[in-house]
């Protein structure tokens, strides 16, 4: 089957059941990705399919074959770093930072369909969990990324 990952068409030859997740991780190597709970409650897992955010521990490789997959190493580029993460930079929002790929893919699939979300809005779409607490922090990124104009 062939994948889209980070706008790169990719062949891989795995089981259609395997969690996008392993794919990503073990076939690709793309680690930055991360495994959490397995069950898709914590969000650490999160990317992008089609621009919404998706759990990735739970979706079989097969659901998403020639669908657009966007990984938290597409999130920016080498030229420079994508708006949310320089807001969650300026915001100083990582500590352990493990949760953080999937908060910063959930943010950017809310500031593609909402580029100047509420808090309401922030809160409803960053169901992320984050054993660190920083929840004020990301909403303050959030905000600042979507003032930027340039976090879509």
């Amino acid at each position: 089957m062939e994948l889209v990952v980070n706008g790169t068409r990719t062949p891989v030859a795995v089981d259609g059941a395997m969690p996008l997740l392993w794919v990503l991780r073990d076939v690709l190597k793309l680690t930055g990705t991360k495994f959490g709970c397995g069950v898709a409650a914590c969000g650490a897992c999160t990317v992008r399919l089609n621009g919404q955010a998706v759990r990735s521990c739970v979706l079989p490789v097969s659901a998403v074959a020639g669908q657009q997959v966007q990984t938290i190493e597409g999130l920016g580029n080498p030229a420079g770093l994508h708006p949310l993460q320089q807001a969650w930079i300026d915001e100083q929002v990582p500590q352990c930072g493990y949760c953080q790929s999937g908060m910063l893919m959930a943010a950017a699939a809310l500031l593609a369909s909402k580029p100047q979300p509420t808090d309401a809005d922030i809160d409803a779409a960053i169901t992320n969990l984050c054993r660190c607490g920083t929840y004020q922090r990301v909403r303050a990124a959030i905000h600042r990324a979507a003032k930027s104009g340039r976090a879509a």
